[in-house]
């Protein structure tokens, strides 16, 4: 009995020092992928998880499997492309938790093409979720932070934001623009709040489905089945971010398979 409860003061004192204990994380696109790897070493970790995306049933598995490792999850149907959806999903966090943490901004589609092939509706959907989304995820949770006197964005960006290529014009335009308002909230927060941005390399995750050109959606699997790292290799960067003491602001982390360009 003396053994195991040491064993149990070990662990409580790990997760107390890793500045993860008890943390709200609400966090965007957590259906799958970076989102849902996030959420679980999160909640291993010991912070209480948010979770929004479209697929309800998906963040209810989640969820439940949170739980059911002894960690504590919340989440909603989230569009974020619908900013009522942001500011509830934030509200559910200090509803449930009486505060919010850290709000991860990781929601992104890349329907990559040709710009001649003119997918329009593919580049405004590009807009209004890589860009328009994490607008309203930060006029949801910029106030609570400045209310709080504390709190930090970790926005997700991509390496396509920092080299463009044929067919990524748009995804890349919109990933540029999550790097400079990133930047911008950063300069701005002053010295209580923080703001990270991550930006990984090809990820071995679904972001191919969002994709209308099928050719172009093949070869990206392709590309995704022999370079891709997997979605955990982000989840440890974002922990890493957010474990810091609150005077250390991680401003970027770029994390991309050794073999990618």
């Amino acid at each position: 009995m003396a053994a195991l409860t040491f064993v149990r003061y070990l662990f409580k004192l790990e997760h107390m020092e890793n500045g993860l204990e008890n943390k709200v994380v609400v966090i965007t696109g957590a259906s799958s992928g970076i989102g849902a790897a996030t959420a679980l070493l999160l909640a291993q970790r010991g912070a209480k998880v948010v979770l929004g995306a479209r697929r309800l049933d998906r963040l209810a598995a989640l969820a439940a499997r949170i739980a059911a490792a002894g960690g504590e999850a919340a989440y909603a149907r989230t569009d974020v492309t619908q900013r009522a959806d942001l500011a509830q999903l934030v509200q559910l966090a200090e509803e449930r938790y009486g505060r919010l943490d850290v709000l991860i901004n990781n929601a992104g589609i890349g329907p990559i093409s040709l710009l001649d092939e003119l997918r329009v509706a593919d580049w405004d959907e590009m807009i209004d979720v890589n860009i328009k989304g994490l607008l309203y995820g930060i006029a949801a949770a910029l106030p609570v932070f400045r209310r709080q006197g504390f709190g930090q964005f970790v926005n997700i960006a991509s390496t396509a934001g920092l080299r463009i290529v044929p067919t990524m014009a748009v995804y890349a335009g919109t990933k540029f623009a999550v790097r400079a308002i990133s930047e911008g909230l950063r300069q701005e927060a002053g010295d209580k709040l923080r703001v990270t941005i991550v930006t990984p390399g090809v990820i071995d995750t679904d972001f191919a489905n969002s994709m209308t050109n099928p050719e172009l959606k093949a070869q990206t699997k392709d590309m995704q089945g022999k370079l891709g790292i997997s979605p955990e290799a982000i989840a440890r960067a974002v922990v890493f971010a957010i474990e810091q003491p609150a005077d250390v602001d991680v401003s970027e982390i770029i994390v991309r398979p050794t073999a990618q360009s």
